[in-house]
């Protein structure tokens, strides 16, 4: 046994591990972001729920572990070596669920006003290395626990219960205060430590900062609507339904464009109707009205005028989204958008594209896909 030992810790791998134990984070930090990304696909799946509420879990038991260390006596007495590595735990699960996060709401995100949200997730993730030097830190410890949790319960609760609205959202930010001062609360009942190192009035006032906070981003439609994802977004010159697929024909942008399917710039021909085709993901059961907002912006105010809201309802389950278009003939040439909203004004994404007027048909080349 000794001898299989011996070998093992003279190995390459071994080796390369003990020699670089400083970079342990980085290296648990990357191995979690490359896991989730070829790991994690639909939100609704089984696979996914599972996996992200034992990440919740275990990161709530590593918090209280952690910080009620000093005077749990059987924690000392079985697991004593290994508290040592409870900082890392911590930052593992962190780890976990910001870049689940960043997955999924990249899928949701749009380049306009909720790009803010997915930018401060993005960097939650990425200030997940610098926090095993500050896990110490309870405020830090417990701010970016309620971040998490908040954000968690809001796109949890909707996924479960099939429902999506303001007051679904509503009610998961308080489901996160309350399980998180009730962390809190157990945590400083059985730690002497904690008691004497953290003012819970401060502690109480960061956490609803932080509530207040996120709430303002939904107020202001600053948070992409998870679960729901845009799948495929086209503006396009024609859609029709022929049995269960859709005919779309579009003109398709330069290879290199890689962000965007369609070409920005429409060639239309006189009293023909331009079309907003679009795929939206949404959970198994859940049931939503989106609509499409038309906006043209007025050259004299450089102001966006919305011309027309038109709507239909999503009903989830498919794996590639639920497909819908709206379509336009009252329409001139100029800087135009199509916002994808739900009831509640959040943003699913947007659709930019400069109407010009088609003189010849070389001016364009359309192409037809089925979805």
């Amino acid at each position: 046994m000794k001898s299989v030992f011996s070998r093992y810790k003279k190995s390459p791998i071994v080796k390369f591990l003990l020699s670089n134990q400083q970079h342990a984070p980085i290296f648990v930090f990357m191995g979690g972001f490359i896991f989730d990304s070829l790991t994690l696909g639909r939100i609704d799946r089984t696979y996914d729920t599972v996996v992200l509420c034992l990440h919740m879990s275990f990161l709530s038991l590593w918090i209280y572990l952690y910080n009620s260390k000093e005077d749990l006596r059987w924690l000392r007495q079985y697991l004593g070596r290994f508290t040592k590595y409870l900082p890392l735990a911590i930052q593992f699960s962190f780890g976990g669920l910001s870049s689940a996060f960043v997955i999924y709401f990249f899928r949701s995100v749009s380049l306009s006003k909720t790009m803010a949200f997915f930018v401060l997730l993005l960097l939650l993730l990425l200030a997940n290395e610098l926090l095993k030097k500050r896990i110490s830190n309870k405020y830090l410890q417990f701010g970016i626990y309620f971040f998490i949790s908040f954000t968690f319960f809001a796109f949890m609760i909707p996924m479960l219960i099939k429902q999506m609205n303001t007051f679904i959202f509503i009610l998961s930010g308080l489901i996160s205060l309350l399980s998180v001062l009730s962390l809190i609360l157990v945590t400083f009942k059985s730690s002497t430590k904690a008691r004497s190192e953290v003012n819970l009035t401060k502690l109480f006032s960061i956490l609803f900062s932080i509530y207040i906070a996120i709430n303002l981003f939904y107020y202001f439609s600053l948070i992409p609507p998870v679960p729901l994802a845009m799948q495929t977004g086209l503006v396009a010159h024609h859609v029709e339904k022929q049995g269960e697929d859709y005919l779309v024909s579009y003109e398709k942008d330069d290879w290199y464009v890689f962000w965007r399917t369609y070409r920005s710039d429409f060639h239309r021909r006189s009293g023909e109707a331009v079309y907003a085709f679009t795929s939206i993901f949404a959970p198994t059961e859940l049931s939503k009205s989106v609509y499409h907002r038309w906006q043209w912006l007025d050259p004299k105010t450089n102001t966006w005028k919305v011309t027309e809201d038109l709507g239909f309802k999503v009903t989830g389950g498919r794996d590639l989204g639920f497909r819908g278009y709206t379509y336009k003939e009252n329409i001139w040439p100029g800087q135009w958008k199509v916002e994808v909203i739900t009831e509640e004004e959040l943003v699913i994404g947007v659709l930019h594209f400069d109407i010009k007027t088609a003189a010849t048909a070389e001016d364009r080349q359309l192409i037809q896909k089925a979805f």
